[in-house]
């Protein structure tokens, strides 16, 4: 497997495509998407409490440059043509660098269906191709179990918990953090092979 200097700007899976955010031009589907999924997402998104166009094109106008200097990787997951929601291979502020963290969501018409636990073990695959890393995390609310069915079917482990201040109305206040090793993922990858 050959190192990336970044994750790829598309992925291709079998009927689903991750691909970089496409700045402005992404506007008005994902704005739709968010605005349609609200009720969806409020329990547990905190940044759903700002949600405006102007916040979207605010986050959308940043990825490029997220992008290059590393730091967040953000996707547009797209079915059938059209986003339906959107992850992230991301470097938290004050995590060391061999650490990267992944994020998603979906609107409620797309879940259930398997699409982010394939988008996630997309992006652990692309995670361990970027040089120095060494761990790749996902961070949820414990109380979030949908979050945290996606690591748990991909091999993770429960890495550890700790109190989180609550955000979003339905957080208990524990952060629950999974992680998955270069060495287990490596190892997992050929015992199914």
């Amino acid at each position: 497997m050959e190192p990336l200097e970044h994750p790829q700007s598309v992925i291709v899976l079998d009927g689903l495509t991750l691909r970089r955010f496409a700045g402005e031009a992404d506007l008005p589907e994902l704005f739709a998407v968010i605005d349609e999924s609200l009720e969806h997402l409020r329990p547990w998104m905190p940044w759903v409490a700002e949600h405006s166009r102007a916040t979207t094109a605010e986050y959308l106008a940043t990825r490029s440059e997220q992008w290059e200097n590393g730091r967040d990787h953000a996707y547009a997951i797209v079915l059938d043509g059209a986003i339906v929601g959107a992850c992230g291979l991301y470097r938290r502020e004050g995590s060391p660098d061999d650490v990267r963290e992944i994020g998603y969501w979906l609107r409620p018409s797309a879940t259930g269906r398997g699409l982010v636990t394939r988008a996630t073990a997309a992006l652990v695959d692309q995670a361990f191709r970027l040089p120095g890393v060494e761990f790749v995390e996902i961070v949820h609310d414990a109380a979030n179990h949908a979050s945290g069915a996606v690591p748990a079917r991909l091999g993770f482990t429960e890495h550890l918990r700790r109190p989180r201040e609550v955000a979003a109305p339905a957080e208990s206040g524990e952060e629950l953090v999974w992680r998955l090793t270069r060495a287990r993922c490596g190892a997992s990858a050929v015992a199914a092979g």
